[in-house]
């Protein structure tokens, strides 16, 4: 049995709140709750952002009566319940737990996995890997030394389209075309038959545990290891029992890092690292819908109004949308595509809030020096704009965007392309954005 990671003083449990063993990090979940500058926040773990109609219910229920009345999604196709009361947790836990939203107590802080929000439904992905999804879940609760994981640690779970390969995951699974796998982590790459993709994953998770543990530095995640710290992930898999296919040199030197998208994307798919578009999705199968949530806030009314959800199951991506797939037509995907729409949600790519998102800036966080919701304008075509109200830009984009940063005194430095754009006024804030996301060269 592994040890936890080295502990960090962390915040105090909430009052009412059942309490767990301490984990060695402070990230919030949604027994141990964060006390934010606007209330308590409740961090809930969603793999592959799977959520059935009555746990859309549950959340509804959660952010009206105990929150501040809405949904936020996380750039990991997780959820945020913001401005809870002291006090509240025993009750947002019993809520939770009878929705199925907390199968493990002892795991829910380490359930980090996303995976291709369009899995299974437009024909281009070469695995459904929900289903991976399911079973490394699965995996993961049943696992005691899985707990010794961070809320930090992600797996990414890629159909061979390249999107969540490319966000930045500790481990990742990309489906090949002839039903194997790629499995990488750090500068290892193994090929691994898909039905053992699960059961890979978990093992290259416990390997840079022990990696960690060796380290002891109180590593969080794989790129955190000091240099020249190896993961004996090869012997992971042995110890599985899965038979894999060394991509590199076992012991991971030599050579650059491998791609994270071998071979290169799905033909047809959008760009690498990108989301679903927003709209309505042709599959072989059937139809479903894809929206935006603005700045990446749904409130309850969108929430209900993501219901009935035809095939039971609504996806959050780790690109602050939703998807509803199981619409028997195109008709019936379209009457709920401009339903939403009427509900404020982001349908379309010629939304003037396509493309700009934020972070939670004031009065959420101390740490902002501005609230970068209520500044954040909208805007049409180029690169995508993220507003961050403090020099750790929480929940940023993956790729090239424009970097708008608060620096105080209702002032913002914008950079697009890597080089600082000059902003003449606050007056001239918008414009000077709008030319930075149209500019094609530094």
């Amino acid at each position: 049995m592994l040890a936890a990671m080295p502990p960090t003083p962390t915040t105090p449990p909430d009052r009412g709140e059942p309490r767990i063993r301490d984990r060695g990090d402070a990230c919030p979940g949604a027994l141990r709750l964060h006390a934010a500058d606007d209330g308590r926040l409740a961090r809930l773990r969603l793999p592959a952002g799977l959520l059935t109609a009555r746990q859309i219910h549950a959340l509804a229920a959660a952010a009206g009566r105990l929150g501040d009345g809405a949904l936020s999604v996380t750039s990991r196709g997780n959820a945020e319940l913001r401005g809870l009361a002291d006090g509240c947790g025993a009750e947002l836990a019993e809520l939770l737990r009878e929705a199925g939203l907390l199968p493990s107590e002892a795991h829910e802080r380490v359930r980090n996995v996303v995976a291709s929000p369009l899995a299974g439904l437009d024909g281009l992905g070469r695995a459904d890997v929900r289903l991976w999804a399911r079973e490394l879940d699965a995996l993961l609760c049943a696992s005691g030394w899985a707990t010794g994981l961070s809320g930090r640690f992600l797996f990414a779970l890629d159909d061979g389209r390249g999107d969540v390969a490319r966000l930045g995951a500790d481990v990742t699974l990309l489906a090949e075309a002839d039903g194997r796998a790629v499995l990488r982590t750090g500068r290892h790459a193994f090929r691994v038959r898909a039905v053992d993709a699960a059961r890979a994953a978990l093992a290259a998770a416990e390997a840079f545990l022990s990696a960690a543990a060796g380290a002891g530095t109180g590593a969080w995640r794989v790129r955190e290891l000091p240099e020249g710290q190896d993961i004996a992930v090869g012997a992971g898999l042995a110890r599985a029992g899965v038979a894999a296919e060394p991509l590199l040199p076992p012991d991971g030197t030599g050579g650059s890092a491998p791609d994270p998208v071998p071979g290169g994307p799905v033909d047809g798919c959008a760009g690498p690292g990108t989301g679903p578009l927003p709209g309505v999705v042709e599959g072989p199968d059937g139809w479903a819908v894809s929206v935006l949530a603005p700045l990446g806030r749904l409130t309850v009314a969108q929430l209900r109004g993501l219901l009935p959800a035809p095939a039971d199951e609504v996806r959050l991506t780790p690109w602050r949308g939703v998807v509803l797939p199981g619409f028997a037509d195109r008709g019936s995907a379209r009457a709920r595509l401009e339903a939403l729409g009427r509900a404020g949600l982001i349908t379309g790519t010629d939304s003037p809030w396509y493309g700009v998102g934020a972070c939670t800036g004031r009065p959420g966080c101390a740490k902002s020096l501005a609230d970068v919701r209520a500044d954040a304008t909208p805007g049409r075509g180029g690169l995508p704009v993220y507003w961050s109200g403090c020099e750790r830009r929480c929940g940023r984009p993956q790729g090239e965007y424009v970097d708008v940063v608060a620096t105080g005194d209702g002032a913002y430095r914008v950079t697009a392309h890597g080089s600082p754009v000059p902003v003449p006024s606050r007056a001239a804030l918008a414009d000077t954005i709008a030319t930075a996301r149209t500019r094609t060269t530094k």
